[in-house]
């Protein structure tokens, strides 16, 4: 009896496994990691960004940290919906 759970249960999963992707995006994975594993071998390097650019990611950061310890009034969030 607990064969067959056991095998049930394989089954199950290996029904699920195939059924996660089709064909078509399996290959579109396939190709996509090749792409990236491959293109930076082929491509020449590219000039390093300007200096105020790299400032982007930094100062995004920041704003993330700063709204995610921002105290907020859940009393008023709620009451503004209704």
């Amino acid at each position: 009896m607990q064969q067959r759970q056991q095998e049930a249960d394989f089954n199950d999963r290996k029904v699920i496994a195939s059924t996660y992707f089709s064909i078509g995006a399996f290959l579109v994975l396939a190709c996509l990691t090749v792409s990236l594993l491959i293109l930076p071998l082929v491509l020449p390097p590219l000039p390093p960004p300007p200096s105020l650019l790299l400032w982007l990611p930094v100062c995004l950061l920041i704003l993330l940290v700063v709204l995610a310890f921002m105290p907020t009034d859940v009393r008023s969030m709620a009451s503004s919906y209704l």
